[in-house]
């Protein structure tokens, strides 16, 4: 079955969203580098592929709950992700410092 067009439409607008947090913000790809800035207290935001493995994401989601730091689930997988940001390698976890001109932030609280 395909994808409906609302979650197309919003599979698109976030990957414009992050296409403009790669070119103006700061991001950080990677679980190693995102757990990093999340025991820093830097990460604003932190998304997750949906192919993640489990333990790796909940033990993401319970750093961002300690950091108090905005959690996305994103809908693509990792290839996608890594797609997204424009680089040519897959990319689980993704944080999110500065979001530069992108309303990346206020958009995720919404949904």
């Amino acid at each position: 079955m395909a994808p409906s067009k609302k979650t197309k439409k919003s599979a698109d607008s976030m990957n414009t969203r992050l296409k403009l947090v790669m070119k103006s913000g700061k991001a950080i790809l990677g679980y190693k580098a995102a757990v990093k800035s999340l025991r820093r207290g830097k990460s604003k935001l932190i998304l997750i592929a949906s192919n993640c493995p489990h333990l790796r994401k909940s033990e993401v989601e319970y750093l961002a709950m300690l950091a108090k730091t905005q959690v996305h689930h994103y809908a693509g997988d990792n290839t996608a992700l890594g797609t997204a940001c424009g680089k040519f390698f897959n990319c689980s976890v993704l944080s999110i410092i500065d979001a530069g001109d992108s309303d990346i932030l206020t958009a995720t609280t919404k949904e």
